[in-house]
């Protein structure tokens, strides 16, 4: 295949890291535990057919097919982790009730059934958090809560027991900023400092009720580690005509043996981690002779079958050294994916706090990796804030603030007639 097609192997190969790190297992971070089985009960199987991992792994190409489509960033990197999304909003939709529900399960692939759901998280939260002396990989689950606002406990158990995600009452109503910052200093201590300001400015409001996070991270060593000293500047071509200079890793020895296959359309290519008691993982790489056309038709299928036909071989192996980092405001994404409901005032959270007062206000994730001679570092967070609905019905006192321009009237009383009015644009202006 011609070096140039060497440029098409970015895309394709950080999206199949976020789905590889969705179903695989690693190390626990002794400092933060993940969600543990109550007592007496072993953790659920987490097979290569479970059915949260299915889920997870066609939204991760949903999302990709989403993003890859979406104007703002059809000539941009992509780089996001599925199972990070897909656990944070599974703790929504465990509050979530009626069409809202319904559509958070639709979008992510959930199991209808409560038991197949939250059992299938908490076996690969587990098995993820396993310890594997050959890798570090972990993920952590947390619910940050307005600490004057009451949830309910069936919805607080549940979120701990099956998901890990402890509550941390936090003062959203008269310190937002200082909430933001708290919660942004844990994401950053579960990704070992690489996702930093998850939350950006403004997004805690004294309105903010509840936040959901999750953290993921992982960094392993190739089996087949790259000679620092072989690495040459190469082109890497982004187009017909068009390339840049990077760094090109190169693995050309007798010991270059890799899981390999090929079509008339695309090469693949597996890279493993080292490991020693765990599951192993492995870095899968496509190399498309037309990028369009290949991601047209990739999905969670097409990678289980072309993962079916790699046969072990030598290969010279050309790869570059990248390190990418992406953030992405999902909240419109999600909506056009076909879950608008949890963004509107007619979301149904009532499985929270027993209220229709609670509504979806953002979903940002972000997400950093970085790939070199010695191997792959990789870490993802989402965050899920929900605030209070702008409009409430019931008991609520109403809030006026007028803080933005006005009209206003003088009236007669008796007969309503108006005798003034004026409208303020900017009350310091004489």
């Amino acid at each position: 295949m011609k070096q140039n097609r060497a440029g098409l192997v970015l895309l394709a190969s950080v999206v199949v890291i976020a789905t590889v790190l969705a179903g695989c297992t690693g190390v626990q971070d002794a400092a933060s535990p993940g969600p543990t089985p109550p007592a007496g009960e072993d953790i659920p199987e987490a097979g290569e057919n479970d059915s949260v991992a299915a889920g997870n792994n066609r939204f991760a190409f949903d999302l990709y097919q989403q993003l890859r489509n979406d104007p703002a960033y059809t000539e941009e990197n992509l780089f996001f982790s599925p199972y990070s999304i897909s656990s944070a909003l599974a703790i929504t939709c465990e509050g979530a009730r009626n069409r809202t529900a319904d559509e958070i399960r639709t979008v992510f692939h959930l199991p209808a059934d409560a038991d197949a759901r939250r059992e299938g998280f908490m076996a690969i939260d587990a098995r993820i958090n396993s310890a594997d002396a050959g890798y570090t990989l972990r993920t952590a689950n947390a619910l940050w809560a307005e600490e004057t606002y009451s949830f309910l406990p069936d919805y607080i158990e549940t979120a701990g027991r099956y998901y890990g995600a402890n509550v941390t009452n936090l003062d959203f109503t008269t310190q937002p900023e200082a909430s933001r910052a708290t919660i942004n200093r844990w994401v950053e201590d579960k990704t070992n400092d690489l996702i930093k300001n998850l939350l950006p400015e403004g997004s805690i409001s004294p309105m903010t009720r509840l936040v959901i996070t999750n953290a993921i991270y992982f960094k392993g060593t190739w089996v087949k580690q790259f000679e620092k000293n072989n690495t040459v500047e190469a082109p890497f071509w982004k187009g017909p005509g068009e390339s840049v200079r990077v760094p090109m890793m190169q693995r050309t020895d007798e010991e270059a043996i890799y899981g390999y296959a090929e079509t008339d359309d695309l090469q693949v290519l597996e890279m493993p981690y080292a490991h020693e008691s765990g599951t192993g993982l492995s870095m899968l790489v496509i190399l498309p002779q037309d990028l369009q056309a290949a991601e047209a038709s990739l999905d969670a299928q097409k990678i289980a079958d072309l993962r079916q036909s790699l046969t072990e071989q030598r290969v010279n192996v050309f790869f570059p050294k990248f390190s990418l980092g992406t953030t992405y405001p999902l909240a419109g994404t999600l909506a056009a994916m076909g879950m608008p409901t949890a963004f509107t005032d007619a979301a149904d959270l009532s499985g929270m706090d027993g209220t229709q007062n609670l509504f979806v206000s953002s979903v940002v994730h972000k997400a950093f990796v970085d790939v070199n001679e010695e191997g792959t570092e990789a870490a993802a967070a989402t965050g899920v804030i929900i605030n209070m609905k702008t409009s409430l019905g019931g008991d609520e006192t109403p809030v006026f603030r007028a803080d933005h321009p006005f009209i206003f009237c003088i009236v007669e009383n008796d007969t309503g007639a108006i005798l003034f009015m004026g409208r303020v644009m900017d009350p310091v202006s004489p």
